[in-house]
């Protein structure tokens, strides 16, 4: 869909060429000097944004013809704002909610939703404004936090898990089709552990899982054994529902942050979603003795490893 922005009277163009990936031209020193001393890449991907906890978008613009100055800089900058926003509300709306519907979903049904995502949109941080005086471009930098404080999902967390189609989505009863699954043998038997479990890792690979703000976990009988939706909304906020990486290690690592000393690390059997996993029954067992023994479910001590 081709947009024409109008702006201030003014036609700004986002430069073509420059795909979220791509990496920034030498022409940035600021921009380029930012990424390099904060050790962060521009995000692709939604599941990057989850990974690094942090989206950024870049958009690139020329300022309008005829003007000079302070006044084209200006109009170049103001355009190269606006290409970010429009790919900020891109990488946004394909964020996962829970099971198959996305912030996009959300927004069709409801006004609320679309009204605090598009104002989410515009407050974006801006962290970079990068002017290149020689080709009168400009680059701009758009950073959100997926967790904390004033994050995207402490802004979604309030008005999701009161909408009434989520909360319907929530409490509906789960299908999973019958199957012959094979004892696990993913996990340590309790007699060889020192220390009770303290946090969960589930290692998702062998599936095409997504992470989302509310990612579930199921038994064979369809029954929930985590659900995000029952966490207090400020663990919600300050640490979203789990830690996604993408190998156990760094799953270690990550829930090492959060206190977590001895994880209890399975595999998940299926998907019953694009967003929820399903575990065999020995597994969810495990799972459901470990977490009755130290509660590391209410404080979200999960991680997920992707693909």
């Amino acid at each position: 869909m081709r947009m024409k922005l109008f702006l201030m009277g003014l036609t700004l163009v986002g430069m073509a060429g420059m795909a979220y990936g791509d990496e920034i031209d030498l022409k940035y020193k600021v921009a380029r000097k930012y990424m390099v001393e904060t050790k962060q890449t521009v995000t692709v991907t939604v599941e990057e944004a989850f990974k690094q906890d942090t989206i950024l978008v870049m958009g690139e613009g020329v300022g309008k013809k005829g003007t000079s100055g302070a006044q084209k800089r200006l109009t170049a900058i103001t355009a190269a704002k606006v290409v970010a926003q429009r790919r900020l509300a891109e990488m946004l709306h394909g964020v996962g909610v829970i099971s198959e519907t996305s912030v996009q979903d959300s927004e069709l049904a409801s006004d609320e939703i679309k009204t605090v995502v598009a104002g989410f949109i515009k407050g974006a941080q801006v962290v970079v404004q990068d002017y290149n005086y020689q080709d009168e471009t400009a680059l701009v930098i758009l950073k959100v936090g997926m967790t904390g404080p004033k994050s995207f999902a402490a802004v979604m967390y309030e008005k999701i898990l009161t909408e009434p189609k989520i909360r319907q989505e929530l409490e509906k009863p789960v299908y999973v089709p019958p199957a012959d699954v094979p004892p696990s043998t993913d996990v340590l038997p309790p007699a060889a552990v020192v220390m009770p479990y303290d946090g969960l890792i589930i290692d998702a690979t062998a599936y095409a899982f997504r992470p989302a703000l509310i990612n579930r976990i199921f038994n064979p009988k369809g029954e929930v054994l985590y659900d995000p939706a029952k966490i207090s909304q400020k663990v919600l906020v300050e640490q979203g529902c789990g830690e996604y990486t993408n190998s156990v290690d760094k799953a270690r690592a990550a829930l090492g942050k959060r206190g977590v000393k001895n994880p209890l690390i399975v595999k998940a059997s299926g998907m019953v979603s694009a967003s929820d996993l399903q575990v065999n029954n020995d597994v969810s067992l495990q799972i459901f003795s470990a977490n009755q023994a130290s509660g590391f479910m209410a404080d979200a001590r999960v991680a997920f490893v992707l693909k």
